[in-house]
């Protein structure tokens, strides 16, 4: 009895190890941040392709991915991105300045992971779509608010100092226009722009789609939310446009990623424009052409306090401007093709970001982190 007690204990103790170490594991995917500066609760996508070539067996449902030094299990999502394959494992890790992090995948049944995005259709409000994660959340104007005197159309912001998802509960009490402990909407947007919408721009003026008309979502939480909004074909000088916005947000991050695809007949280009709303007592206003970068700490709306609004376009090649109404990115659309741009906003009533230094800060780091991703292999 005595040897079988030592022999259990042996083996156990011999199976810990192996897992730490790394050699029980089925795959072994190896992430390096090649910046000299931190990355905090960044959601990585790893190729479930590259998952399944070096564990074919892999079952969906009963798998844990674990840090390889610690034994420390990370919560995950599998993207299907709308389908029903898998895309992508999603994961969410912070990584110090040039660290190299290795994780293994074994089998085994995972935590159950908290949920840190959310997104859904709201037809209770006059076909809302809002979508959240635990540092701020959005919504888009539906269809049928389009004939009351209180229609909107840009990108709304709801402030948020609360880590919990909030949604469901705000639409459930229709009492969010005050604070009660976990943030608010007094963020105004009206015919604008709003917090880095996208229209097309023709002799100055920006040319309105109505409000969207159709929705689905393709992937919601627990780490990462996307959904597609479509529009219904309205005129732009002439020429018949329709629009689909792709919008992603992942756990622990202040900007959304959008993907705007016009569709019209004809070759030529489209101009457009990503909009901030400006409001009329003085804010402060970034504005960097190089890198692409408009950012807005708002004045003050009295006891609600300040909230900051950026919009960063992936891959540049803008020509920025400040009218009435808006400071404005103005690049080229072409047929069929995806513009894809960053659009967030910040509360500085969460004590995170409370100042537009910060702010603006937080934008540059963004971007450069988008010029270097990180390095992600599995073997």
């Amino acid at each position: 009895m005595k040897k079988s007690l030592i022999l259990l204990v042996f083996f156990a103790g011999l199976s810990g190890a192996v897992i730490g170490q790394g050699i029980g594991a089925k795959a072994t995917i190896t992430i390096t941040n090649p910046m000299n500066v931190g990355r905090t609760d960044e959601v990585i996508a790893v190729n479930w392709s590259a998952v399944k070539a070096k564990y074919p067996n892999i079952d969906t449902a009963n798998f844990k991915v674990i840090i390889a030094s610690s034994k420390k299990e990370v919560p995950f999502q599998l993207e299907r991105k709308g389908g029903s394959d898998v895309q992508n494992l999603l994961i969410q890790l912070s990584l110090k300045s040039k660290e190299t992090t290795k994780l293994s995948i074994v089998a085994g049944k995972p935590v159950r992971s908290v949920a840190k995005t959310f997104g859904r259709f709201v037809p209770e409000r006059y076909d809302d779509f809002a979508w959240e994660n635990d540092k701020v959340a959005f919504r888009m104007y539906g269809k049928a608010l389009e004939t009351r005197k209180d229609n909107a159309f840009g990108t709304d912001v709801w402030v948020k100092r609360s880590t919990k998802l909030v949604i469901n509960d705000w639409y459930k009490s229709g009492d969010y226009h005050a604070d009660h402990g976990d943030g608010m909407d007094y963020y105004s947007v009206g015919f604008t722009l709003g917090a880095g919408d996208i229209a097309p721009y023709l002799k100055d003026s920006i040319i309105f789609s109505k409000n969207y008309h159709h929705w689905k979502v393709l992937d919601n939480g627990p780490l990462r939310t996307t959904f597609e909004l479509g529009y219904d074909e309205w005129d732009v000088a002439g020429k018949a446009v329709k629009v689909t916005k792709t919008i992603s947000l992942d756990a622990g991050s202040h900007m959304n990623r959008v993907e705007a695809r016009y569709s019209y007949s004809g070759d030529q280009t489209l101009p457009v424009v990503i909009g901030i709303v400006k409001r009329k007592e003085a804010g402060t206003i970034l504005m960097d052409e190089q890198q692409a970068i408009s950012g807005y700490w708002e004045p003050k709306h009295g006891v609600d306090g300040i909230t900051g609004v950026g919009v960063i376009v992936d891959g540049g090649n803008v020509k920025m401007s400040i009218d009435k109404t808006h400071l404005l990115a103005q690049t080229i659309a072409r047929n069929n093709q995806a513009i894809v741009y960053y659009n967030g906003a910040a509360w500085d009533k969460a004590n995170e970001i409370t100042n537009a230094q910060q702010w603006f800060n937080y934008l540059d780091a963004f971007k450069r982190k988008l010029s270097q991703p990180l390095k992600v292999s599995v073997e």
